[in-house]
């Protein structure tokens, strides 16, 4: 079954070039309708039908959404009465099914019209199997893959009765100390386009409303990944150029594969907050894009109009928020809902009935297209079955593996070999932990399970091999304490530990043993939302015990877990494997991949920073004054990243050679045919990312000096060798100009590479011109 996973995985890449890929989303995403779905007119004859009986105060209750939190009985009982009184349209952050059908039932049972809720969780990377974090998704390059982690997802979700996530995250970074890195694709809009689609489709399927599936809400609408400083929730101020051609182009590719809702971010976007921002919410995504959905925001961003100065009152940020297209106000537990002042507004002739009635018709549309007026209840027993299937585990297994990056392996330490191993030392604060590798975004009520690097060694390697243990250093905890804590059992004091005696008994296993593997990195509260970081050395005393242990002269592996290009490059160890944060079945992974049972060919979504200092930082710079310093232009040394962009490491080699541009001269509205031979050069089978870069010589506006514009993972057995062939599309030789403020495709001379990463050099060269 592996084996039989990988290969549709890499057929369904190998076949087409990543812009033929996405142009095949986007005509899914718009097809209409999908066997089995509803028609678009059925879906607005039973809207505009409910409409024309609801009133004012009955339309305004479905734009809130509540919290719902059952350990906490008053908030419960509050949002109880909401819904009997008909002032709530969706419901968040409760996974009993009991207390599904419990709310539920209310809202059927105890309201006029009887409309049901929607309910909606945070599924970012998983639900109850965990997969790993989006960021380490994304390093696999495999679109496919990531499709089914996520198809995964909704059917443990739509088990429990939800039916929409707050999820795909496709925000674009460029500065790694922003916590939430974590939950998004990385650095390039390419490779961040092709992870939105996949996603929304595993979590719609072919369309919304179908079987074991749930609403993708995309987030956060738009630039939040360019927060000031890497600050979580600081302002963002991004240029046209930037905006449309780096922050816009995933939530394009997440809405043209059918998108059916999208999260309003909460930060302002150039002095304007997002979600009372009509550019952004009207003008661009329904009038250019032509998005149908409805748009959530982000939690209590509503109220914090007030916050930002954009207006005096709750009444006045909701009537502002509604106008410039957000539907549905996400209320934080303790704050009173703001939408349902819209009736006064009405009666004062602040708002039309017309311009409300718009904002409620998607919520409706969406509830009739999940089939919530004819089954609004969830099977109580269901979710079990649902949660035990072995398949969701070995998709999880598959994915941690495929997922992994190898950024150092020193005299091919790795794989071990287990059969001429007789000890092994297993060090580290995140050697023994289940949990931190599952990362942030994971809720004991969902009943997640994993096992640690330790216990998974011990389990493969049994009495034939000794394994020793020692924790070594503690991970300090957060300063500001995870506001997740409470959910997620992550703010529980530890019992310190003697650091000094703890590197000296780490020292002595190492001393005795034949390898150390030493499992370092963040503990799993330190990404996410609110965790943002000033450094990205390796928190607490971990350098100083990695450096101890290199010392010994034991070969050292070192096995990171973390989302952050943490400061290792100038350490010892002969092996380093970064395992991101890999979810439930990230243990046996690790070992699969430290034993040769997997081969890792995973690539890096970021360029992995020398130190915070750089950020931020991408591959994809404009060539400016001198492109030749670019790396020369800080006093102390180099700025030129430790690993760049697309790297990856595997237990194998790979030749790449005869690079062809078969088209070497289009006229501008045609597409470039290019082809490559790539052949394993090593003794094992493995996995490589081919990756095509682009570089536009001259244009209305300074080009990036490459530009990731193609790519293909593809499996070789030793001395196999393959034919790729890319298809590089009028779209991908386009960008949004910012002079004549739309997309253009300027006549020019492109350089061409293809190789395993941003630096390529393997070249060609074509031309655009009449």
């Amino acid at each position: 079954m592996k084996s039989g996973f990988r290969r549709i995985s890499q057929v369904l890449l190998a076949t087409c070039a990543m812009a033929a890929v996405s142009s095949a989303l986007a005509e899914a995403g718009r097809a209409s309708p999908q066997p089995g779905a509803m028609s678009d007119t059925d879906v607005a004859d039973k809207v505009d039908t409910l409409l024309a009986k609801m009133t004012d105060e009955e339309k305004a209750g479905q734009l809130s959404q509540y919290f719902y939190f059952s350990q906490f009985p008053p908030l419960a009982q509050k949002v109880d009465k909401e819904i009997a009184a008909g002032r709530a349209g969706a419901v968040l952050f409760t996974t009993d099914p009991k207390l599904v059908n419990r709310a539920q039932k209310i809202a059927v049972e105890q309201t006029r019209l009887k409309i049901p809720l929607l309910f909606g969780f945070d599924v970012i990377h998983g639900f109850h199997t965990i997969f790993p974090a989006p960021l380490g998704m994304a390093a696999s390059w495999d679109p496919a893959m990531v499709e089914q982690a996520q198809s995964v997802a909704a059917a443990e979700a739509r088990a429990v009765g939800m039916h929409w996530t707050f999820a795909p995250m496709v925000d674009i970074t460029l500065d790694p100390r922003w916590g939430r890195i974590f939950e998004g694709a990385g650095e390039d809009p390419y490779l961040g386009a092709a992870m939105a689609a996949a996603q929304v489709r595993g979590f719609q399927g072919r369309h919304i409303g179908a079987p074991g599936h749930i609403i993708a809400g995309p987030k956060h609408f738009a630039g939040y990944g360019a927060a000031m400083g890497g600050r979580d929730y600081d302002e963002a101020e991004i240029s046209e150029n930037q905006l449309h051609n780096l922050y816009l182009p995933p939530f394009k590719a997440a809405i043209d594969a059918g998108a059916g809702n999208i999260m309003s971010a909460y930060m302002a976007l150039n002095g304007v907050p997002a979600t009372a921002d009509h550019w952004l919410l009207t003008d661009v995504l329904r009038r250019q894009w032509g998005f149908k959905g409805w748009v959530v925001s982000d939690s209590g961003a509503v109220n914090s109009l007030v916050t930002h100065g954009v207006a005096s009152d709750g009444a006045e940020a909701a009537l502002k928020a509604i106008k410039a297209g957000t539907n549905m106000e996400m209320i934080p537990p303790g704050q009173n809902a703001n939408m349902v002042s819209l009736p006064a507004a009405i009666a004062a002739g602040k708002l039309s009935r017309t311009e409300l009635d718009a904002m409620v018709r998607p919520i409706l549309a969406a509830k009739f297209r999940m089939g919530l007026f004819e089954n609004p209840y969830v099977d109580e027993a269901k979710a079990k079955t649902v949660f035990d299937d072995p398949k969701h585990a070995l998709a999880a297994r598959i994915t941690a593996e495929r997922s992994a990056v190898l950024l150092r392996n020193e005299g091919n330490l790795l794989p071990l070999d287990h059969a001429k191993l007789k000890s092994i030392a297993v060090i580290g604060p995140l050697a023994d932990s289940a949990r931190d590798l599952m990362g942030s975004w994971v809720f004991p009520m969902n009943s997640p399970s994993g096992k640690s690097v330790l216990a998974g060694l011990r389990e493969k390697l049994g009495t034939k091999v000794a394994v020793a243990y020692a924790e070594g250093v503690q991970i300090p905890q957060r300063v500001n304490p995870s506001p997740f804590g409470t959910l997620d059992g992550t703010n529980k004091k530890r019992e310190p530990i003697d650091e000094t005696a703890g590197v000296a008994q780490a020292v002595a296993i190492a001393r005795q043993s034949d390898v150390a593997v030493l499992v370092l990195g963040e503990s799993q509260d330190m990404s996410g939302e609110m965790a943002s970081r000033a450094t990205f050395e390796l928190p607490g005393r971990q350098r100083e015990l990695l450096d101890a242990v290199v010392a010994t002269g034991k070969p050292v592996v070192l096995l990171l877990t973390s989302v952050r290009p943490l400061t290792i490059f100038d350490s010892k160890a002969a092996a380093i494997l970064d395992l991101w944060y890999p979810g439930s079945q990230g243990a046996d992974a690790a070992v699969n991949l430290l034993f040769g049972d997997a081969v890792p060919g995973g690539k890096l979504p970021i360029s992995w920073l020398r130190s915070a200092s750089q950020a931020p930082m991408t591959y994809a710079r404009l060539p400016s004054h001198a492109p030749a310093d670019a790396f020369k232009r800080y006093q102390e040394g180099s700025n030129e990243p430790a690993w760049p962009f697309g790297f990856g490491l595997s237990y194998t080699t790979f030749r790449y050679s005869d690079l062809k541009v078969t088209t070497p001269k289009v006229a501008p509205g045609h597409s470039v045919t290019v082809t490559v031979n790539l052949e394993n050069s090593g003794k094992r089978t493995g996995d490589e990312v081919a990756q095509l870069y682009l570089h536009q010589k001259v244009g209305g506006s300074s080009r990036p000096v490459r530009q990731l514009k193609g790519f293909q993972r593809v499996t070789l057995k030793p001395s196999e060798k393959r034919a790729l062939r890319f298809t590089i599309t009028p779209a991908d030789l386009s960008y949004w100009s910012d002079i004549t403020k739309e997309q253009v495709q300027d006549e020019s001379a492109f350089d061409v590479w293809i190789g395993g990463d941003s630096l390529a050099s393997l070249a060609g060269t074509f031309e655009v011109a009449k």
